[in-house]
């Protein structure tokens, strides 16, 4: 049998030609032959299981990037990245219909949707900001305490303040009496309360612009409410297993995400720290919040890119799975980054959940 036009093989793989067009341009899907002169594309008929493949995947939600790292794995690997990826999207939904739950019952009126089923647990934590081996000023800083871990990383002529009165904006959760269906709301109110003080900061003169990233877990009983905004990150070590619990706000993870980039390509972007998100003390910022719930053993990890720009997730999870206690990890971490030249600041917390 002789070549499709694009046509007839989008007929057949049940796939329009615009869809085909795009494939072509991200490379994954290329086609057998393309006309010099018209630049009309032809495929072959054994591409039509590839371009099948392809529309499943997209269909399942599967970012572009990964769909490409799919398609070339033999079947059996293939499968496995399939199974991989749906777990992982299994998880992210039961956090967000928690979230839906606890916003139906509290705008219902009938309370919390969430309850401290395990008010045994507590955490033991350290926190640590470093200069690093580059810069002359810190901007990083790292809080831990009782029932709130924090690490920000400000930017701008004034991203030392910014980053310390977002922090601090946030340190009054410390002593209130918080049920942990409240959570979300006292960290998004003091989020809010941390964007004013910037916009404090950077008054209306340019050259005294300021922001800060900001990462940030407030704890009640077994649960921990999230806020994300920047670079700064939140990892999870569970069951030996390492799991990123934040997303970048940068403008290279917004590529990676359209598909447009691989994750390989993204570690040596040099935009990699340009951000599409952060607090800026304009009132129009838009933090990531979630709830999680935790588990005695669980240990937590919250850094800015001073740490994890330059140590890959599997010696952090070498680390992490470690059996000192979080000052000794945090030296351990610490030292990972220096070993690699400590270009920006460090800073990081460390929490481990333990029964009482």
């Amino acid at each position: 049998m002789g070549l499709l036009t694009i046509g007839t093989f989008a007929r057949a793989a049940r796939l329009s030609p615009k869809a085909l067009r795009l494939y072509d341009e991200l490379g994954l899907l290329r086609p057998a032959a393309v006309d010099g002169e018209s630049g009309y594309r032809f495929y072959d008929p054994t591409q039509v299981e590839r371009a099948r493949l392809i529309a499943w995947l997209r269909r399942l939600g599967m970012p572009l990037a990964r769909i490409r790292q799919v398609c070339d794995l033999d079947p059996k690997a293939a499968a496995e990245q399939v199974a991989d990826y749906w777990a992982q999207v299994m998880a992210d939904t039961a956090v967000r219909e928690q979230l839906a739950t606890f916003l139906v019952d509290y705008l219902s009126g009938r309370g919390s949707a969430v309850e401290d089923a395990e008010t045994m647990i507590g955490i033991r934590y350290a926190a640590r900001s470093e200069l690093g081996l580059v810069r002359t000023s810190n901007d990083d800083v790292a809080y831990a305490g009782a029932r709130l871990l924090a690490v920000a990383d400000g930017g701008g002529p004034g991203g030392n303040l910014a980053s310390v009165a977002a922090v601090d904006a946030l340190k009054p959760l410390e002593t209130k009496a918080i049920p942990a269906g409240d959570l979300l709301g006292a960290l998004a109110d003091a989020v809010g309360q941390a964007d004013l003080a910037i916009q404090d900061i950077t008054g209306s003169a340019p050259s005294s612009e300021a922001i800060t990233t900001l990462t940030a877990m407030l704890w009640s009983g077994s649960q921990l409410a999230l806020v994300h905004i920047g670079d700064t990150r939140a990892y999870l070590l569970r069951d030996g297993e390492i799991f990123q619990i934040t997303h970048d706000h940068t403008y290279v993870q917004s590529l990676v995400d359209q598909g447009r980039l691989s994750e390989e390509e993204a570690v040596s972007h040099p935009q990699r720290a340009l951000l599409v998100r952060a607090l800026t003390g304009m009132g129009q910022s838009q933090p990531d919040l979630s709830l999680h719930t935790a588990l005695a053993g669980d240990r937590y990890l919250l850094c800015s890119d001073g740490l994890s720009a330059v140590v890959a997730a599997e010696p952090l999870r070498g680390v992490l799975s470690g059996t000192g206690d979080p000052e000794q990890v945090l030296d351990e971490l610490v030292r990972l980054a220096y070993d690699a030249g400590a270009p920006d600041n460090i800073a990081c917390v460390v929490a481990d959940v333990v029964t009482l």
